[in-house]
């Protein structure tokens, strides 16, 4: 009990007072303001007497009718405002009874002050019902508003976590030791080709940084980075990292998190290619199927399990990220046999302002495998 509420609720039954008084002045000539105090404040009386059992019962009784039919629960509800108008004209009566003496017509001032109490009630019970149901649905709405705004940040926040920590292993020693090394042995044999390795790392490094200012990048975009971040690991694994793509060009467009294949790519060459003397495949493939991406890297390494990834990871990164941009509809699934690993991501195919892209226009193109 606050003293806002307290006032809120003076405030009620003071204008529930006014209203007989009122009625009586508009009704009946030469009502003075003698009789018009009077009037109030038996009105007053009443009030208070019929809205507090009204008070105390209103809230339970409608959140105990929620799940009723509405036909039982508007007949329980309506039963208690007359109920409560019932015990509570009785009350005020006998008061006022007090009050006047053997001169006050309890009978007739208790019938005729039941009427009005009984519409004044259902009047002001609609009103603080219809009111409260409104402020409730705005309350719920806010929250949901707050929970997505909160579920936004989280995505932002982990995509961030997510591309720092890639741009920190782009830049980690042993990586840009290993690529200056490869382009100094190329600088007299093959300059052409250093010049382009330095190029695709300074490209490599730059989507890292631009994909902080985007939540998806297109499918071309994201190939032409793993390309080149495996050119720059081939240079220094030479024949022992063997990869194909096979992405149909109609999938191109098709919108991605940023750094997601090459994620996965980075995994197989630290798991499948460096810890092996005759290297592995690496195969990168892409599918849509009833309005769905399917996104697959697979080698023919060792294989790891997906229980022994440490928490940070890059894998774990992807699958916080796919759930926090897609929710249930990304998916990250892990597959470890005797033959390799196989990493699947499903999400949804977003092409452009389209929703999908139509079986025929993907079976129109032929796969592009490079080697």
């Amino acid at each position: 009990m606050t003293w806002k509420f307290i006032a809120k609720w003076l405030f009620l039954t003071t204008m529930a007072s006014l209203a007989p008084p009122i009625f009586e002045w508009a009704l009946t000539s030469h009502v003075g303001w003698q009789r018009f105090g009077i009037q109030f404040g038996y009105s007053f009386i009443y009030a208070n007497c019929i809205g507090i059992p009204l008070l105390l019962t209103c809230q339970p009784v409608w959140i105990a009718t929620c799940n009723q039919p509405a036909w039982l629960r508007w007949i329980l509800r309506g039963a208690l405002v007359v109920g409560a108008d019932f015990v509570g004209s009785l009350l005020a009566g006998w008061i006022v009874w007090e009050i006047e003496g053997k001169s006050y017509s309890f009978g007739a001032s208790f019938k005729g002050s039941l009427v009005l109490s009984v519409v004044i009630s259902i009047v002001i019970v609609a009103f603080v019902s219809a009111y409260e149901t409104q402020k409730n649905k705005l309350q719920v709405t806010a929250m949901a508003l707050k929970t997505k705004e909160l579920e936004r940040e989280r995505a932002i926040k982990l995509a961030t976590e997510a591309r720092l920590s890639s741009l920190e292993s782009r830049v980690h020693p042993h990586f840009l030791f290993n690529t200056i090394n490869s382009v100094s042995s190329l600088i007299h044999d093959d300059p052409h080709r250093a010049e382009k390795m330095l190029s695709q790392m300074a490209e490599l490094l730059r989507f890292s940084l631009d994909s902080a200012q985007s939540g998806l990048v297109g499918l071309e975009r994201e190939m032409k980075i793993v390309e080149d971040y495996l050119q720059i690991e081939k240079a220094r694994f030479n024949d022992r990292l063997q990869y194909q793509i096979a992405v149909p060009p109609a999938l191109y467009s098709a919108s991605v998190p940023p750094l997601c294949v090459q994620t996965l790519v980075e995994n197989s060459v630290k798991y499948a290619v460096s810890p092996r003397r005759r290297g592995a495949l690496i195969r990168i493939s892409a599918a849509a199927q009833n309005g769905r991406l399917h996104l697959e890297v697979s080698d023919n390494g060792p294989g790891f399990e997906a229980v022994s990834l440490p928490a940070g990871h890059g894998m774990n990164n992807l699958q916080d990220r796919l759930a926090a941009i897609f929710g249930e509809r990304g998916k990250l699934d892990i597959a470890t046999s005797e033959d390799g690993t196989r990493v699947i991501i499903e999400m949804p195919l977003l092409i452009g302002e389209r929703a999908a892209v139509s079986p025929e226009e993907i079976d129109a193109h032929s796969a592009a495998v490079k080697l």
